[in-house]
């Protein structure tokens, strides 16, 4: 009995550590399985976030893309404006250079219309001078009137070299 004693004991000490392996085997398995797990997680994380990472490199490259197609387009509308803006402070200059001639044109015309509208005498020494009445009794009416005047009624005729560029 003794010896089946003994070998009952040593059946049932191998039974708890084959109890105690397989626990650990199983415990093993289970560690396997989790760090598996959490590998095969770790690395569609990893996908995902290279997903995102593409998908956001994407989203700039288009991005630069839209930017800079308006940029070029805005220059575009720059350099037309800047060249219209040009042209028109080049025909201004010249509408203004044309206006300061006509405005001397007109002074000169305006003093010469005066001076004929001016009253004027001429006394015995054979020098004019100026009255106050508009005709003398004496005087010639036709050459002291401007309305007599022959050219008068006659249009002014604009020459091309009046508008000549500076």
């Amino acid at each position: 009995m003794a010896s089946s004693s003994g070998n009952s004991n040593s059946t049932s000490s191998s039974q708890l550590l084959n109890s105690g392996s397989e626990e650990e085997l199983y415990q093993m398995n289970m560690m396997d399985q989790r760090k598996r797990k959490r590998k095969e997680s770790n690395r569609e994380s990893a996908r995902r976030s290279r997903k995102r990472k593409q998908q956001h490199l994407d989203d700039l490259t288009s991005q630069v893309t839209q930017l800079s197609e308006d940029n070029n387009q805005i220059l575009t509308s720059i350099n037309f404006t800047t060249h219209h803006y040009l042209t028109i402070e080049a025909q201004n200059s010249v509408l203004r250079a044309q206006m300061m001639e006509l405005s001397q044109r007109l002074d000169s015309l305006n003093q010469i219309l005066s001076y004929l509208n001016a009253p004027t005498a001429t006394s015995s020494d054979g020098l004019v001078y100026e009255t106050d009445q508009c005709f003398e009794a004496s005087g010639d009416h036709s050459f002291n009137n401007p309305f007599n005047l022959p050219y008068l009624g006659q249009a002014v005729m604009a020459s091309p070299d009046m508008f000549q560029y500076y």
